[in-house]
């Protein structure tokens, strides 16, 4: 699986723990920074890493940030993009399995690195519950939300 990683300043340990996490299972790591500890705006480095999530240039992402909601609300701005800010495997499994979420973002200042693993193991390992028609018809309901009020990128 291909994923975009991407962090702010207060990210960037966690991330590069992930990047060797993802690495050992496999996967393929788009890595659009922060490359150090040095402060940085958020957006500059999640912006990026989302759209390739949307643009289909990654299969998902997992963005990391002091709590986790900077990196969200940049992504839920996103058409296509569904984010869900997780601190350990139990939200992780629910974000996945009732709401087919593709990004997964993590707050470093939160949890440390060995339930971030665990909880990113999960995440991409779950899948969605599709065959069951309450959580089909609940993504439904948001993705009908996304289309009415968020722009395509083929239409920006």
């Amino acid at each position: 699986m291909k994923i975009a990683v991407a962090n702010d300043h207060a990210g960037f340990a966690l991330k590069e723990e992930v990047k060797a996490f993802l690495e050992s299972k496999g996967h393929e790591v788009q890595d659009f920074g922060t490359y150090n500890e040095e402060a940085a705006d958020l957006p500059d480095f999640i912006y990026p890493a989302a759209l390739a999530v949307a643009e289909g240039k990654a299969d998902r992402g997992i963005f990391i940030d002091g709590v986790g909601y900077g990196s969200a609300l940049i992504a839920n701005k996103i058409h296509g993009l569904y984010a869900a800010v997780c601190q350990d495997p139990f939200c992780a499994q629910l974000a996945r399995s009732h709401s087919n979420t593709n990004v997964l973002c993590i707050g470093a200042k939160i949890i440390g690195s060995a339930i971030a693993l665990e909880t990113i193991n999960v995440w991409l390992t779950t899948d969605f519950l599709s065959d069951i028609e309450k959580y089909k018809k609940r993504v439904d309901k948001v993705t009908e939300i996304s289309e009415k009020h968020l722009k395509k990128l083929s239409e920006i």
